[in-house]
């Protein structure tokens, strides 16, 4: 072991060798010395614990430490936050960045950041302006709400309209209703962090009228509504409708709020897809304010949105929370590019990528599908077989969550290895491709794939195939 560790080179030896002096007069010095000092100690290690007897001694000399170092530096090259592949089938992925941005919206983004612009400048007056009066006319129009106001994501709009409107006080919840999404966001907390205090109603799976009736006191402020956007509770239920719940509460002189989740602009019940309640719906039932995402089902940047009453939207613009929760020109720019799709649906359909992904019919995705086995037929090079099949994509994003979208398939069956394997070599491609495992196959769905992403695809099993053949 000590004499292994006596043949390790020395740092100097290494930074002299052609691989890495080139690569020191294109990078960052600081950069290259890690990936050296990273890959001697990983030798170190592995001597180590390998002990007298247990391994072959690796290969020590210059040349060789020198490559692994020159690799070690290429993946700390690589910047953490990277573009990949998104062959799963799920739409709206949480994990790989939720909804992709129209065109449209990525161009405002691009603009916000390369120039000057008018965040809060009012043009037509020469004085400071409000960064919200960009987007609230947008949404008022599109939503039919008196008043409209974002913030940078929906936790936060729940938050703030909470501790605006009902600190202090109480606030009615059917139990069907709590719910938790992704990244342990739960109702009853946040409501605890806003100040308001909450009141369960009903059972888990039935509901009525009279449970918010006989809950409230004199310290009651509002009742809360929240889509059950990641969950269904089938069977033997019964909820409360948004009308008989604001009719109730307007009598009694108290505020109805709805977290609709997702939210969404369009009807997707056209497309053969269950019917959700849209933003349009629950301001039209009397809702005084509604909550929603910016990016999921609508397709924008992340952000939460809040329209509603105009006397209720003015409390919660002037509360202090709002600075602190405010967006940013980015997402204040890809949004209003976003919702100006939105006058007309069609172009909203067209233009926006989540509505495309999702309204997609089976007969152009059979269409891509075999263009795409196609393409990857010159990179098999033998070592996997592809089949087409069908399949079901996801909406994601806690949208439609019993809602099966019919897709097709391109399958690949490794014919040395395992299945598990062949996941992970194209998870660790120069862009990684990251696609689903079933029935011992691994799947490509082209639903969430763009054409430009076939040949990515393409080259990345090429680069599996001629690994796999040294």
């Amino acid at each position: 072991m000590q004499e292994l560790l006596r043949r390790l080179p020395a740092v100097d030896q290494l930074l002299e060798e052609p691989g890495l002096k080139a690569l020191l007069e294109e990078r960052p010095r600081r950069l290259v010395l890690r990936a050296v000092r990273e890959t001697l100690e990983g030798l170190r290690k592995s001597i180590l614990e390998a002990g007298p007897e247990k391994a072959p001694p690796p290969d020590l000399d210059k040349a060789s430490v020198a490559a692994l170092a020159l690799k070690r530096a290429g993946e700390l090259l690589q910047p953490s936050f990277r573009r990949v592949v998104n062959a799963s089938g799920v739409v709206i992925h949480t994990n790989l960045g939720r909804s992709l941005m129209a065109e449209d919206a990525w161009t405002a983004l691009l603009l916000a950041g390369r120039y000057y612009s008018n965040l809060e400048f009012e043009l037509s007056a020469g004085r400071r302006g409000s960064r919200y009066s960009h987007v609230e006319p947008l949404l008022c129009e599109l939503t039919g709400a008196e008043s409209a106001l974002v913030v940078n994501n929906n936790a936060a709009a729940v938050l703030i309209a909470l501790e605006t409107l009902a600190r202090d006080r109480d606030v009615l919840v059917s139990r069907g209703e709590l719910v938790e999404i992704g990244g342990a966001f739960r109702i009853p907390d946040v409501m605890s962090r806003s100040g308001a205090r909450l009141i369960e109603v009903g059972t888990t799976n039935k509901t009525h009228l009279a449970d918010y009736r006989e809950a409230v006191t004199e310290n009651t402020s509002m009742f809360l509504k929240v889509h059950q956007s990641n969950f269904r509770i089938v069977g033997f239920t019964e909820q409360v409708e948004a009308r008989q719940l604001v009719e109730l509460a307007h009598s009694l002189g108290l505020v109805v709020m709805e977290d609709l989740g997702s939210g969404s602009l369009i009807d997707f019940s056209r497309f053969g897809l269950r019917r959700e309640p849209t933003v349009l719906d629950s301001v039209n039932a009397g809702i005084d304010v509604v909550t929603f995402s910016g990016d999921k089902l609508l397709g924008g940047p992340q952000a939460g949105i809040i329209v509603g009453r105009r006397d209720l939207l003015d409390r919660i613009k002037k509360n202090p929370l709002n600075r602190a929760l405010r967006i940013d020109k980015f997402t204040l720019a890809s949004l209003e590019a976003t919702l100006r799709l939105y006058l007309d649906e069609d172009k909203a359909l067209d233009g926006i990528p989540t509505l495309r992904m999702i309204t997609a019919p089976y007969s152009e995705l059979r269409r891509r599908a075999v263009r795409l086995k196609k393409k990857l037929q010159s990179a098999v090079g033998g070592a996997v077989e592809l089949e087409l099949a069908d399949g079901y994509s996801q909406i994601g994003g806690g949208a439609l969550p019993d809602q099966n979208l019919p897709t097709r398939l391109v399958t690949l069956k490794p014919l040395r290895g395992s299945v598990n394997r062949l996941e992970e070599q194209f998870r660790s491609a120069f862009i990684p491709v990251i696609g689903r495992i079933e029935n011992e196959r691994f799947c490509l769905d082209v639903r969430t794939m763009a054409d430009e992403d076939f040949d990515l695809v393409v080259r990345a099993l090429a680069a599996i195939t001629a690994g796999a053949g040294k």
